[in-house]
């Protein structure tokens, strides 16, 4: 995810210092993965690297780079058994720098091509004693190998792939499962829509509000919706239910369709479906019942956990 880099403009824009701990290579069993990192200022941090021995290593060193004026970065290897007593065994390697005002420009560009929403590589430098940091289209190819393998002394360069553009989720209706929905999603690195057509309950979750419109413009929001866009479903109304499937199917450029219910629904959907002309390869599209099929509970909370795994295996990118 890609929201430390506006918390970063923001901090070196109103003229503070902090420093940037990012995990740049890990080896073995890891508590984090490449490109987890903290932001961390002399009195707080935000983000973590897992917590346990290496955070606060990571911590303590990020405030000592904070009060030293010849130095701007560090990479350092953990191994994360024998030295920090983390059960993990594996190896992590660390890189912590100064952000501040020197750090404007490659900041403002990583800013920009964030706001474009297209992939791009975070580039680090390093001659001597010096990093320097910029921002490069995507390769086309992986970049080389720099985790804890390649001696500390070989590394030249370092690059990180940051896809700004987060999957898009559409969901319908705000009753209970809508409501628990939301709520295990606003974390989550997904760009959220919560449609609904009445007021279930109280339409809101943590400070995220559905937004309420006729059914018409629900389905309407179906037709306008990028390709691409994951959608999971689950209204007051059977009827309304079978019509927004309806129109997803018939879009046909969907990444995800998910319809909470049984079994049993799925089936009467299928055969209204069918009727109306969806054959085999359309239905196959539509995932009933919705979540990790390994929860069987009925309970809201479980059914919006059961759908978050569901679509973060769908939507997790391969490692690089």
């Amino acid at each position: 995810m890609s929201e430390w880099i506006a918390e970063a403009l923001g901090a070196v824009t109103r003229g503070e210092a902090l420093a940037m701990a990012t995990v740049v290579g890990a080896q073995g069993s890891t508590p984090r993965e490449i490109g987890a990192r903290m932001l961390v200022w002399p009195d707080r941090f935000t983000g973590t690297i897992g917590g346990g021995s290496l955070e606060r290593q990571a911590l303590d060193q990020a405030r000592k780079l904070l009060f030293q004026d010849a130095r701007r970065h560090a990479l350092q290897d953990y191994p994360l058994g024998p030295l920090l007593g983390q059960c993990c065994g594996g190896r992590v390697r660390l890189l912590v720098e100064r952000i501040d005002a020197e750090s404007l420009v490659w900041l403002s560009d990583a800013a920009l091509a964030c706001d474009q929403g297209a992939p791009f590589r975070l580039q680090a430098d390093i001659d001597g004693g010096a990093l320097q940091r910029s921002v490069q289209p995507a390769a086309a190819e992986d970049p080389a190998d720099n985790s804890p393998r390649i001696p500390i002394p070989d590394v030249r360069s370092l690059s990180e792939a940051i896809t700004p553009k987060k999957p898009r989720l559409v969901i319908f209706g705000a009753g209970h499962v809508g409501q628990a929905v939301a709520r295990a999603f606003g974390p989550l690195p997904f760009h959220l829509d919560w449609l609904a057509s009445r007021e279930d309950l109280r339409p809101e979750a943590d400070g995220t509000h559905a937004t309420i419109m006729a059914e018409a413009e629900l389905e309407a929001r179906v037709a306008a919706a990028a390709p691409g866009t994951l959608f999971a479903i689950f209204t007051h109304s059977h009827d309304l239910d079978f019509r927004l499937t309806r129109a997803v199917l018939a879009k046909g450029d969907q990444s995800y369709l998910g319809l909470i219910g049984s079994h049993t629904k799925r089936t009467r959907f299928e055969r209204r479906l069918r009727d109306e002309g969806f054959g085999d390869a359309d239905l196959a599209r539509l995932t009933c019942p919705i979540g990790i099929p390994s929860l069987k509970s009925k309970a809201p909370a479980v059914i919006a956990i059961a759908l978050a795994a569901e679509l973060l295996q769908l939507t997790e990118e391969p490692e690089t």
